[in-house]
């Protein structure tokens, strides 16, 4: 029997394990012949390949941690429909991690008593530092499939990987976006752009602030001011009052969800428009935000992991998770989230099927440094190569707009929709 790799070819595995293919387009089951068992450190071959999953299922991360986690989940059902790898199951051992204490004291739990050495999660940077440091120093692995914060792969960890893209790329997106539409659009120089961070406080926000910073300074982007806020606010008005008297040409603004739309709404009640409002991920993408806000979320921009309104030939397998979602949750996606951790968590699940299903640090880092996807065959659309940090290096995120309730993606050109358009204040 014969499988399809990422690039459409027939090819036969090195074992009489066979394994198939999830709609991402990757291959997701295994090779035989491993040692390790249900915990990749001996015991039963035949038992299940245990990895920890650290999401934030409850509190104020919930909506997109949720999100993040039914993405995973979903990859973990399809692999196991599939056969599993090299004939096991796979078993996410999902802990809810609410705040940084959670996922600190979890991860504690899941490493030292249930000897769980291999875990990924999060979406919220702060939690993935957390939990990541637990395994990093615990001789643990862990694998970051959503947070974006720069530190995560900057502490020197070997067992330490992330397959979505870092801050760095959000950033280096956001002044790529200015630089080539933006500026020109409103007939200014980069040295005339005047930007406004507006950003939650946590290391979420302040990452990409001091990564934005770096990268528009290189562009020749200087006139930048900041508004840093605690997302646990429940009035933004004197952050909107701070928008109105700086009369930036450019807000970028990093949120999460209750906040992002706070601040959209109460920008409208008070009357505030910037011609190029860009979120970064975060509130911005989900659902939520456009259907609460209606046409104040129209032509907000944001810069994020991929979404569903995009081109379809430079994501394939999209269009199939789409209907793996709504099959199993009975509903649409709310972000891209669970589209980033189904295409990770395949990533994690196709290592594992190089190291026979151990999950001990040395297969797995041995597997994933060698690992490679091309770009344009996933249904994100990303590639992977891990550098010398762990760090996925052919992901990037895509500049969206909210246009009549959809987020369409307007930039690059190559996964564009529709082209973007800035705010005026007749609108």
């Amino acid at each position: 029997m014969t499988i399809t790799n990422m690039r459409g070819s027939s090819v036969r595995r090195r074992t009489t394990q066979i394994s198939t293919v999830l709609a991402a387009g990757m291959i997701l089951a295994g090779c035989g012949g491993a040692d390790g068992g249900a915990d990749g450190q001996g015991g039963e071959e035949s038992g299940p390949i245990e990895i920890a999953a650290f999401y934030p299922t409850s509190g104020s991360l919930a909506l997109l941690g949720e999100e993040s986690w039914r993405g995973a989940n979903i990859a973990a059902q399809q692999i196991n429909e599939a056969g599993g790898i090299d004939g096991r199951q796979v078993k996410l051992v999902q802990a809810d991690v609410p705040d940084v204490n959670a996922a600190t004291s979890e991860a504690r739990r899941l490493l030292d008593s249930e000897g769980l050495d291999l875990a990924i999660g999060t979406y919220s940077s702060s939690l993935a530092l957390a939990a990541s440091e637990v395994y990093a120093r615990g001789g643990g692995t862990y694998a970051e499939l959503g947070a974006i914060s720069e530190e995560f792969n900057d502490r020197g960890y070997e067992n330490v990987w992330r397959t979505n893209p870092p801050a760095g790329t959000f950033a280096q997106t956001q002044i790529d976006f200015i630089s080539d539409f933006v500026a020109p659009e409103l007939g200014l120089g980069l040295d005339e752009v005047k930007v406004l961070l507006v950003h939650e406080d946590s290391s979420y926000g302040s990452s990409v602030a001091r990564s934005t910073e770096t990268v528009a300074a290189e562009a020749g982007i200087t006139n930048i001011s900041y508004a840093p806020y605690s997302a646990e606010s429940t009035d933004l008005s004197s952050t909107v009052l701070g928008i109105e008297q700086e009369d930036p040409d450019v807000v970028i603004a990093v949120s999460y969800a209750s906040d992002a739309i706070l601040l959209a709404r109460q920008m409208q009640e008070n009357g505030v428009v910037v011609p190029a409002f860009i979120g970064t991920g975060g509130g911005h993408t989900l659902s939520g935000f456009g259907e609460t806000l209606g046409e104040a979320a129209n032509y907000v921009f944001n810069v994020d992991f991929t979404q569903y309104a995009v081109n379809p030939e430079s994501t394939p397998g999209l269009e199939d998770f789409l209907a793996l979602y709504k099959e199993e949750y009975n509903e649409d996606p709310a972000s891209g989230h669970s589209l980033a951790n189904f295409m990770g968590a395949n990533v994690i699940f196709d290592i594992l099927a190089e190291t026979g299903g151990d999950t001990s640090p040395e297969a797995f880092g041995e597997a994933a440094a060698a690992y490679t996807i091309e770009q344009g065959t996933t249904a994100t659309g990303w590639g992977v190569k891990f550098n010398e940090n762990g760090q996925n290096t052919e992901a990037a995120p895509y500049v969206m707009q909210w246009r009549d309730g959809t987020l369409e993606t307007v930039y690059p050109e190559m996964v564009g929709t529709i082209e973007p358009e800035l705010a005026t204040s007749g609108q």
